[in-house]
């Protein structure tokens, strides 16, 4: 049985429906990625599936006693309490036992009291009784991966932090439908990558919305795409998606060329003259107002972002070089004896967990930042723009176009004036909208007019801090083409780890102690590259244990058995991609969705199998022929 139907549902806000009779069902263990256009109405749908919203018109059915968890892109204003309270909330009548035994755990630490000894006893005994140490197990388990402290208060943190916490309240319910809309956001590289397996091991269904391309490919077993108010659904293959999508856009062009000659030819028919008239058909003259009808109703596509970057004089060749730099606050050193250089056309990616200094990075590249020791050199003729990941250089009570054209009804690009009002609309900013205030913005629009601010002002040097947060999937590819084309330099920090791997020329990340090491390429070509964890101790020099070590680490030649399994496996690779193909065929006939719940829940739990199965396939068959290279 479906977890979740939605039949014939429609809404609207007073405009154009968001959702017109659209069909959509969710079943047990399924990954669904929605996607589409930004302002589409992807958080509605999910509103409506929450039961935050009602439809207009249709019918929503949910299975008896479904638990749901949903994480909004924006922060709910009537939480408090601490992280540990807020995240154990999510736990329902569990949260009231673990929220008192951390916070009387946590008093103990620092005084010894008798009455709160007993207390603690008693509430160790109570949890006992309810299983609850499994489930404090979850909260502090999730309150460590996403590097948040749990004593801190919820109302006093950033408005990123907040999304993290609520993201970890989600995730500790234990729903039987979990709703993520951009769950990566302001989440550092080491906790997308926690996500993403915790998420493949969950046993509950899924919902997501993404900007993060390799997320999406991981984790999505059906793209369902919101376009002009219907719902599309399509197997979990990203790249046969983008090719079907490409193919039905063409198909819908054509067929609207051909609907617009044909209204084109009718306009002038029924403007003739008399002749015309004496033989006009009444049928005829029916048909063409229908076809003005359609023609009316019909919803064009939201437009394309157009995006251009403004030539400036060229920097010198050397842009920054830094020898052995050490920068720190109070007793915590930063960045330690770090040195690098960057000229002219680098596009240098930087990585590293949050709070770790990526920014303090970029400020000692541009020269913002005195080090403690040793040498920035900056290079000559610098024009910087700066794409602020927290947004500082918009002013919340301007407008739109008050943010971007400062004062003036123009912008020069490229030498030549445009008329504010056309330059936003190259953002899809309508003249309505640019009219009102930025503190009225989506995530989406905020960064659509970041950018129309940066790129409206000539630069060399190109410092960009998580600008893909809310972007769409058109946009981001859109302003990956843009920087690969560009010919300044690119200081890039970003947790979008398939946009780095499509524009950078490398990295600089942060390893431990405040270590930057330097890697050529981008996020891929870093984990290639970057060294193994060492094992946390050693044996003494000499030992048995040493030499066996030692052993096993010297370069070995394939045992009989596993050169037997190294020639079987890419017939076994090639064995499993068929039939995850013949599935994938199946999944997208539009008649699937009509089968059982039971034959469908069969299909999509073999796929979900076939790439767990791929993955160890693939992983193996690397490891087999790493020891055949080695041992030669």
């Amino acid at each position: 049985m479906s977890l979740l139907s939605l039949q014939d549902i429609t809404l609207s806000f007073g405009g154009l429906p968001v959702l017109h009779q659209v069909n959509l069902r969710i079943e047990p263990a399924e990954r669904v990625c929605l996607v589409g256009r930004n302002g589409e109405g992807k958080s509605s749908l999910m509103k409506l599936i929450s039961g935050e919203l009602a439809p207009d018109s249709g019918t929503i059915i949910r299975q008896q006693g479904l638990r749901l968890a949903r994480l909004s892109q924006e922060v709910p204003a009537d939480i408090h309490g601490t992280v540990y309270e807020v995240i154990a909330a999510g736990l329902g009548e569990l949260q009231e036992l673990l929220t008192r035994h951390h916070s009387v755990a946590h008093q103990l630490a620092v005084s010894h009291d008798e009455a709160l000894l007993a207390e603690l006893d008693t509430l160790q005994h109570r949890l006992d009784a309810a299983h609850g140490w499994q489930a404090q197990q979850r909260v502090e388990s999730v309150i460590s991966r996403l590097g948040l402290d749990a004593d801190l208060d919820f109302r006093t943190l950033s408005g990123g932090l907040k999304r993290r916490v609520l993201l970890g309240r989600a995730l500790v319910s234990e729903p039987d439908l979990l709703l993520l809309d951009e769950p990566t956001n302001h989440l550092d590289i080491a906790a997308i990558t926690w996500l993403e397996e915790f998420l493949l091991t969950a046993r509950c269904s899924l919902l997501f919305v993404t900007h993060d391309r390799m997320l999406l490919r991981k984790l999505a077993t059906r793209i369902v795409n919101l376009d002009r108010g219907r719902l599309t659904s399509w197997p979990g293959d990203y790249a046969n998606y983008l090719r079907r999508r490409e193919e039905e856009l063409a198909a819908e062009e054509g067929q609207q060329k051909k609907f617009d000659k044909k209204l084109a030819e009718e306009e002038v028919w029924i403007r003739q003259g008399i002749k015309a008239r004496r033989t006009r058909n009444e049928g005829r003259v029916r048909a063409l107002k229908e076809l003005r009808e359609e023609r009316r109703q019909r919803r064009e596509r939201t437009g394309t972002v157009r995006m251009q970057l403004q030539a400036a004089e060229s920097s010198g060749k050397l842009v920054a070089e830094v020898k052995n730099v050490s920068c720190g606050y109070g007793d915590r050193t930063i960045i330690r004896d770090l040195t690098t250089t960057v000229m002219r056309g680098d596009k240098v990616g930087i990585i590293g967990p949050n709070g770790s200094g990526k920014t303090t990075l970029l400020r000692l590249l541009l020269g913002e930042l005195t080090p403690q020791q040793g040498t920035v050199r900056l290079g000559t003729n610098l024009a910087v723009a700066y794409f602020d990941q927290q947004r500082a250089v918009i002013d919340e009570e301007k407008t739109v176009i008050d943010n971007v054209g400062e004062g003036n009804d123009t912008v020069v690009i490229n030498g030549r004036p445009r008329h504010i009002i056309g330059y936003l609309q190259d953002f899809l900013f309508t003249p309505d909208r640019a009219r009102t205030p930025a503190k009225v913005l989506s995530g989406g629009e905020r960064n659509r007019l970041l950018l129309a601010k940066l790129l409206a002002r000539p630069a060399n040097v190109l410092v960009m801090d998580e600008p893909t947060n809310d972007l769409d999937a058109e946009t981001l590819e859109l302003l990956e083409e843009l920087l690969f084309d560009y010919p300044g330099t690119l200081l890039l920090v970003s947790h979008d780890r398939a946009f780095l791997n499509n524009v950078v020329t490398s990295t600089l990340v942060f390893e431990e102690n405040g270590r930057v090491q330097e890697y050529a390429g981008g996020y891929d070509d870093w984990l290639i590259q970057r060294p193994q964890p060492a094992a946390s101790a050693s044996p003494p020099a000499g030992t048995k244990a040493e030499k066996k070590k030692a052993k096993l680490s010297a370069p070995r030649k394939l045992s009989f058995k596993e050169t037997k399994e190294l020639e079987e496996l890419p017939g076994r690779i090639e064995a499993l991609e068929a039939e995850q193909t013949k599935l994938y065929a199946g999944m997208a006939d539009p008649t699937f969705y009509q089968q059982e719940s039971a034959t469908i829940s069969k299909a999509k739990e073999r796929v979900a199998a076939l790439e767990q199965e791929l993955a160890a396939a693939y992983a193996r068959w690397e490891e087999l022929e790493a020891i055949q290279s080695a041992g030669g």
